[in-house]
């Protein structure tokens, strides 16, 4: 017989089975937030999602949801009614119920004052070391963190990383300003994400809760135009560079030089801002990812939009196609974001990589070419892509958008930047975890600290940023303290049947009503009932029953009810002997203990769903139900 190899719990172990926590990139407490959803706490549940991210409201509604993608729901087997495995359940929709809170006790409900003042007077202990900004204040006030002497920092870019960045250094008692070369705040936010995903509205009222700390936000102010990056440099006690990446990256592909011809983010920088630009009404869209995506969807939108309000609005007179290298497995755009763009009309063409882009005599358009694409990556997972000549197909249009990548332009370093090295143009060295370049006071946050990844990630990066900015200007190092308790959970019980029942699906418009209007929202939201039920799914794994081994008799009790079949009695000489087995084992035998006579209690964490039947089964309560929960502090040395 294999031997079984176990792991002996340690002290983050129980941290770490809170896994939506542990892949959040900010620490938020979703399992928190979620469970106080399903007992109708919906204030608190606001407040402990906007503890450690300033942009709580935003990730509500666009936030790639790491989170969801780590949830343990997702992961516990389904079995029919004979007992028969059918697939791994759902995750919770997390980002969905955030949306929910957010809309009712958010910024888009009050003032920005109101909203940090509520914030800063509530400090749940959560499920793990969040960063929350009750914590940080707290911290300052009794005199365990000193703030700064109100130093000028400039913030370069007004996006997700540059405010959260402006936030956090306001909050530690810096004046920091953010200049912004677009005519509006909040950069890819604003510019990128299209309306029907993110309402204005929202963005503005979240702005207006960083601008109540202080913050000051220059728009409209172009570093290496209106300002130097030297003075910036010879005014400010420090300078963050947050400009994000927001310039699309060609193909280099034969006629891709000329009219009719757009970057992406280009075109969804034009929509956002009311722009006018020439799309035609046979458009190909060359990209996978959730920007193509939002490109595709915002061109089919203005172009019903346009065709509404003319009387030409004739069948078959417009087309939107979006044509990637990868297969439709393979794809890198949110499975939400595909099937919706199937439901409003985009027609999808998998497998293919772009030739040239063909021209007429006039310099117009007329089609693309492309060959088959038979593989992406290689056997390692490596960006090489395969193609197969002889299949080629010519896709007729009048417009073409790349949606391939963006990349970041650094110009201004010109002026003043000559010590801020670069490992290629665009691209400053840094270091990964102070984020400071090589420029004395200088540092990166957002996508030029870790490359073009999810909005949660820039806010992350931008708090990284603001504490080194504390350490570089105090000369304080910053370090957070979590106390650690197990609270024993007397006559903890589940809703009823919440293991049964299954995801609530996001109420979203039907295809043709968001085609009305550009603006026109896709998700609808949850409704209380809705949202209450969707967050009783929640297998709640900050709690987890604890076994007590000079209690426990071996009845075998535990192992008969659970549900789930996690819990299994095994001798001690079937488990693999490893340093940390051997160590337990003899912290728990008492002499004359015959080795060969013991017996252990094993659990697996993936299937245990936290019913407690095992701990109500228990003849000898040598099972508890235990919450873990962390209380923290800040400090500086």
């Amino acid at each position: 017989m294999t031997p079984l190899h176990v792991d002996v719990p340690t002290e983050t172990y129980h941290q770490n089975l809170i896994s939506c926590q542990v892949a959040c990139p900010v620490h938020t407490d979703a399992r928190g937030y979620v469970r106080l959803i399903a007992e109708g706490r919906f204030e608190e549940a606001y407040l402990t999602a906007r503890g450690p991210n300033p942009f709580a409201s935003i990730c509500g509604r666009v936030c790639g949801a790491p989170c969801e993608a780590a949830c343990r729901r997702g992961k516990v087997p389904r079995v029919d009614d004979d007992g028969a495995f059918v697939a791994n359940d759902h995750p919770i929709s997390i980002r969905a119920l955030k949306r929910f809170v957010c809309e009712l006790h958010g910024p888009e409900q009050r003032g920005g004052a109101a909203v940090l003042r509520d914030v800063q007077n509530f400090g749940p202990p959560v499920a793990a070391n969040a960063e929350e900004m009750a914590a940080l204040l707290r911290s300052t006030m009794n005199g365990n963190l000193r703030r700064g002497n109100g130093e000028k920092v400039a913030i370069i870019g007004a996006g997700p990383a540059g405010l959260s960045a402006a936030h956090d250094l306001a909050l530690l008692g810096f004046q920091p300003t953010v200049f912004e070369t677009e005519s509006v705040p909040a950069g890819m936010l604003a510019v990128g994400i299209p309306a029907y995903r993110l309402p204005r509205e929202v963005i503005e009222r979240e702005v207006d809760v960083i601008r109540a700390l202080g913050v000051e936000i220059r728009c409209g102010v172009t570093v290496g135009k209106n300002v130097s990056f030297a003075d910036l440099r010879r005014e400010h006690a420090a300078v963050i560079l947050a400009v994000g990446a927001k310039s699309s990256r060609g193909l280099g592909l034969p006629g891709e030089q000329g009219p009719d011809v757009f970057g992406g983010v280009d075109l969804l920088r034009a929509v956002s801002l009311g722009e006018p630009i020439a799309v035609g009404r046979n458009v190909v869209v060359i990209g996978g990812g959730n920007v193509a995506y939002d490109v595709a969807r915002s061109v089919l939108r203005q172009i019903a939009y346009d065709t509404a309000r003319t009387a030409a609005r004739l069948a078959g007179t417009a087309k939107v196609r979006l044509v990637s290298l990868e297969g439709l497995e393979e794809m890198p755009a949110d499975t939400v974001e595909i099937v919706e763009g199937d439901e409003e009309g985009i027609e999808r063409l998998n497998g293919w990589g772009p030739l040239s882009i063909e021209r007429d005599e006039a310099g117009r358009v007329t089609d693309v070419r492309f060959r088959k694409c038979l593989r992406v990556y290689d056997e390692n997972r490596k960006f090489a892509p395969l193609y197969d000549d002889a299949q080629q197909i010519s896709v007729g249009c009048d417009t073409v958008m790349l949606a391939v990548g963006q990349a970041p332009q650094l110009g201004f370093l010109a002026d003043g930047g000559a010590d801020v090295e670069q490992f290629r143009p665009g691209w400053p060295k840094a270091d990964p975890k102070t984020l400071a370049t090589t420029g004395p006071g200088v540092f990166v946050a957002g996508d030029l600290a870790h490359g073009t990844r999810l909005l949660i990630d820039a806010v992350a990066s931008g708090k990284a940023a603001a504490r080194s900015v504390y350490e570089y200007l105090t000369g304080r190092h910053l370090e957070s303290h979590a106390v650690t308790s197990h609270l024993v959970q007397e006559r903890y019980r589940r809703e009823r049947g919440y293991e049964s029942i299954r995801r609530v699906a996001v109420p979203v418009a039907h295809p043709e009503e968001r085609l009305h209007h550009p603006d026109a929202l896709v998700e609808i939201g949850y409704t209380a009932e809705q949202a209450m039920r969707e967050a009783s799914r929640c297998l709640d794994c900050g709690v987890t029953p604890v076994f007590d081994g000079s209690r426990c008799v071996l009845c075998g009790g535990c192992v008969d009810v659970c549900p789930t079949l996690c819990l299994r009695i095994v001798p001690l000489s079937e488990i693999a002997k490893t340093a940390e087995i051997e160590a337990a084992i003899e912290g728990l035998l008492e002499e004359g203990d015959d080795l060969a006579m013991q017996s252990a209690i094993l659990k697996d964490e993936e299937r245990c769903i936290r019913c407690a039947a095992c701990a109500m089964r228990c003849p000898a309560d040598a099972i508890s139900m235990e919450r873990v929960t962390y209380s923290t502090t800040w400090s500086h040395q």
